[in-house]
């Protein structure tokens, strides 16, 4: 099984993102869950929304995610607040949206695979606004594998509508140019 966080501010997309990713495996035939941990948040403030994916068997545990396997960070300013990579899985991976390189982090580049994408610019030029929750799919995908591309389309059509196929360009523009660094085992 995958466990999947997302850390986000409120409007980025975080929420979206999940319910996203459940349905694509669900349409591949997998198991999945996508929800979000509310409490008093508004547009701006820090919001974790979560995943899991299990391709054999259904998943019964209701519970939230400490211990996830990836996280998704779409906002690089809630690095510095707290330790956000609490309960991260060792070789688990880290999905930033920045414009810096990996090499920029080498304290993550040591524990985890890394992967960076700029969507925050990706999101400006192909949807006009910078809510990067469709850029950082393709960021996932193309980390972790959890989903084909092929398969976020319908969601993406059904959740858009007429904006369906900027976000399609979008995801499809992130999961080209994501820079992904996997952990040096050294021994």
């Amino acid at each position: 099984m995958t466990e999947i966080r997302w850390h986000g501010r409120g409007g980025q997309g975080a929420v979206t993102s999940a319910e996203l990713i459940a349905q694509a495996a669900i349409n591949e035939g997998k198991y999945a869950q996508g929800f979000p941990s509310f409490g008093p948040e508004r547009r701006g403030a820090p919001v974790m929304a979560f995943n899991r994916v299990n391709q054999y068997r259904p998943i019964r545990n209701r519970a939230g995610i400490t211990k996830p396997d990836v996280m998704v960070i779409l906002d690089p300013s809630l690095l510095s607040i707290g330790n956000l990579t609490s309960g991260l899985k060792d070789g688990g991976t880290i999905i930033i949206n920045t414009s810096k390189p990996s090499d920029a982090y080498p304290e993550l580049v040591k524990k985890f695979n890394l992967a960076v994408i700029d969507a925050t610019r990706i999101a400006r030029e192909e949807l006009g606004v910078p809510i990067v929750n469709t850029t950082m799919l393709g960021a996932l995908i193309k980390a972790t594998g959890v989903v084909s591309v092929d398969s976020m389309i319908e969601p993406l059509k059904e959740r858009f509508g007429r904006l369906a196929e900027k976000n399609i360009k979008a995801l499809s523009r992130a999961y080209s140019e994501t820079q992904v660094k996997e952990l040096q085992n050294i021994g």
